[in-house]
This record gives C-alpha cells, sequence and structure tokens, in this order.
C-alpha cells in the first residue's frame, strides 16, 4: 500500500470520527429536554434542573469548539508537513535516533498542550466556575501542568526510550520486551500508584476515628473484606464534585474517599458507596481490567511490530526520513478505529460490572442508601438524566442513573 492510499486512509478515519463523535453529541444533545423519568423526579427541583440543562448544553457547545479545533490542528500538520518541520528540527539537534524520538514526541505532546490551554482555563475558571464547581486556584491550576510535564518527560520518556532501544536491538521481536516492561509498569501502578503518584496533586489522610469509620469496619468485617487502608481526599481542593475509588490489590489495596463526598453523604449512604466499591473487588473486577489492558498492550504492540518498519507509513504523515517515532504517530492513528471497538466492549463490560457492584451493595448492606447516594451525586454534578442511548452505548462506562436505580429496586 503507497504512503498517498494510506494518507487518504488516516484523513477519513480522521474525518469520519469527527463526524461520529459530532452527530453522537448531537443525539445526546436533543435529549436534554425529555421529561424526567419517574423515579428520577425527586434527584432535581426546578431552579436546579434548568441549571443542569444549562450546563449541559454550555458543555455541548464548548466540547464542538475543541473537537473542531482539534481535528483543524491535526489536519493542519497533515497538511501542511508539521511532522516534516519537527523532524527536521529534532534531528537538527541529535543523530541518536532515542534522543531524536523524545525530542519529537515533547515537542507534539507540550507543544499540543499549551496551544490547546485556553481551552482548558477556560473550561476550569469559567464554566466550571459559573456553574459552582471550580475550587482550583490558579497557581494549582499552573503547578499541575508543571507536575504533568515532569511525570511525562520521566515515566513517558523513559518507557518510550526503552521500548525504541528494544526495538534497535530485537527488530520486530520488540514488541515482546516491550509487552514485559508495559506489563510490569501496568501493575506497579495499579498497587503503587495512590502512595506515589497521588501526593503530588493532593493530599490524602487516613479516615479520622468515629462513627463512620465504625460503621465501613463494621461492614468489612462483615463481609470478610480485610481493609486496613481507608484514606480521604482532598478533592475540594479543585472541584465541588465528589467521588470514591478502590486501588491496589492483596495487602496493597486501598479505598479513597473524596472529602466532599463524606460532606455531601449521610455516614450509611457513604457506606452504601463503599459497599459497591468492595463489590467490585469481590467479583474480581479489579483483576479482570489488569489482565484485560495487559492483554490488549500486547495486542496492539504486536500489531505496531507489522506496521513500525514499513516506510510507507512515516511518508503517510509526511516525514520524509522513515523512523520508529514517525511510523508510531501514523500507527496510532490507523489503529484508532480498532481502539474505538475494544472501547465498546470495555465499556459494555464496564456498565455490566457496576450492575454487578451495586448487587453486591444491596445484597450485602441496603439498596436504598445507594440509590439515594447515587441521586445526590448526580446533583451534585449536574448529570444528563436522559442520555441518548446511541451516547451511552459508545461512551458510558457507567449506566445512565434511571438503569441503575430500576437494577437496585428489582
Amino acid at each position: 500500500m503507497t504512503h498517498t492510499t494510506l494518507f487518504y486512509i488516516i484523513i477519513s478515519i480522521l474525518v469520519i470520527e469527527f463526524i461520529l463523535e459530532t452527530t453522537l453529541d448531537f443525539l445526546n444533545s436533543k435529549r436534554y429536554d425529555d421529561p424526567v423519568p419517574e423515579e428520577l423526579q425527586d434527584v432535581f427541583d426546578t431552579n436546579e434542573y434548568q441549571k443542569s440543562q444549562n450546563y449541559k448544553k454550555t458543555n455541548y457547545s464548548f466540547g464542538l469548539l475543541t473537537s473542531g479545533f482539534s481535528l483543524l490542528l491535526t489536519l493542519g500538520f497533515l497538511f501542511f508537513g508539521g511532522f516534516e518541520w519537527l523532524d527536521n528540527m529534532a534531528r537538527s539537534v541529535s543523530d541518536n535516533s532515542i534522543v531524536i524520538a523524545l525530542i519529537f514526541f515533547a515537542t507534539i505532546m507540550i507543544g499540543s498542550d499549551i496551544i490547546t490551554t485556553p481551552f482548558g482555563y477556560y473550561k476550569t475558571f469559567v464554566i466550571e466556575e459559573k456553574f459552582g464547581f471550580n475550587k482550583t486556584t490558579k497557581t494549582t491550576f499552573l503547578l499541575d501542568k508543571l507536575k504533568g510535564y515532569l511525570m511525562m518527560a520521566i515515566i513517558g520518556g523513559g518507557i518510550t526510550a526503552l521500548i525504541i532501544w528494544f526495538f534497535e536491538w530485537a527488530g520486530t521481536n520488540f514488541w515482546i520486551y516491550a509487552w514485559v516492561v508495559v506489563a510490569a509498569f501496568t501493575l506497579f501502578m495499579n498497587l503503587f500508584y495512590s502512595k506515589l503518584i497521588v501526593p503530588l496533586f493532593n493530599k490524602q489522610k487516613p479516615l479520622e476515628e468515629g462513627s463512620l469509620k465504625s460503621k465501613i469496619e463494621s461492614y468489612a468485617q462483615k463481609v470478610g473484606f480485610e481493609l486496613k487502608n481507608v484514606f480521604v481526599i482532598d478533592g475540594s481542593k479543585r472541584s465541588t464534585k465528589a467521588n470514591a475509588y478502590f486501588s491496589g490489590f492483596g495487602k496493597e489495596k486501598r479505598v479513597t474517599l473524596y472529602d466532599t463526598l463524606i460532606n455531601d453523604l449521610e455516614e450509611d449512604e457513604i457506606v452504601a458507596v463503599l459497599a459497591h466499591e468492595v463489590g467490585h473487588y469481590k467479583r474480581n473486577h479489579i483483576i479482570f481490567n489488569i489482565v484485560t489492558s495487559i492483554l490488549l498492550t500486547g495486542f496492539t504492540l504486536f500489531l505496531l511490530s507489522l506496521f513500525i518498519n514499513n516506510p510507507e507509513v512515516s511518508k503517510a504523515i509526511g516525514v520524509s526520513k522513515p523512523s520508529f517515532h514517525a511510523a508510531l504517530i501514523g500507527f496510532g492513528i490507523l489503529y484508532s478505529p480498532i481502539s474505538e471497538l475494544t472501547g465498546l466492549v470495555m465499556n459494555y463490560l464496564s456498565r455490566k460490572f457496576e450492575y454487578q457492584a451495586d448487587d453486591y451493595a444491596k445484597n450485602t448492606f441496603s439498596h436504598l442508601p445507594l440509590i439515594t447516594s447515587l441521586k445526590k451525586l448526580s446533583k451534585n454534578s449536574l448529570s444528563n438524566l436522559t442520555p441518548h442511548p446511541a451516547y451511552v452505548f459508545m461512551h458510558y462506562s457507567h449506566p445512565p442513573l434511571i438503569d441503575r436505580v430500576r437494577n437496585l429496586k428489582a
């Protein structure tokens, strides 16, 4: 296949994906004014529901702007030789292929982030501020950016350099060694993310002694769940939105509660949310997701090994000197339809897992506090109560609120 044919395939993929996403967003927006299901009538009062409608419509318009800008930026790079210019610039700095690749990727990522930072700033300090969500200061916003760059340089740069070294050493078999490294890193991050990465951005502290901790410990003991690590994170540092998550496994497992969650929910509701998270662990969803992620990574790297030595892939994005880094960009776009398909499967399974975790919480604790907690969390984040089924199918990793409530009441 010639690089010209690949070029037009790449352009087609980008445009078709944009049209598909824009169509889904449009269909979803047409459901904003649909009647709220009877079971959810108590989530919002009239004024709050109008606020949620305005929030969704504002984000819809803003999303069209940002996605349109992103498409034009990418197409501009492809049509006007942007990747060739970056490649020449990187080659003018060094003759070492790893150094060239790191400069190439760093320039793309940091440059893209700087260009799109005004959109992120507007989203945070105008839209989120207007609807009462933002608690981020401009200093925190800037520091988050700088910390993100540092992590990208150390972790992303290190793994990228290692993969390229494997490629130069092992040829097309590089994917096996790269897979082992990425798999080990995935396991390591699942175990120690909360200990090593989260403290760079947020403060965590053990849940204080009191009735809430006693109820959590009592529930954990009842279901035979060894839980020594319950932490509270200062999510209110950035947003009023609440959350809770489970991380790690074995002795490193921990539950993290946002301080906003503790402020917004009653104690039984918090225990119900925790019971849901325990359900994920008990049903082996955590292990399944890790194993699946590792297998998908191996599959992706294997496909990459089939494309990486083809000079036409590099030329398809306008880079005249074939290289690993240029071919990786071309492959990334060519792979995106497969990524969409695997994403659909993973979202479908994720929605099933959410039902299973809800059922576990219902059977081992109670369904009523989980229902009220879900309603409060939806209300406080101005969630969409009437999403379009096609949008849910393509994008939702969790079932819509109405489906979860009906399942819990069944």
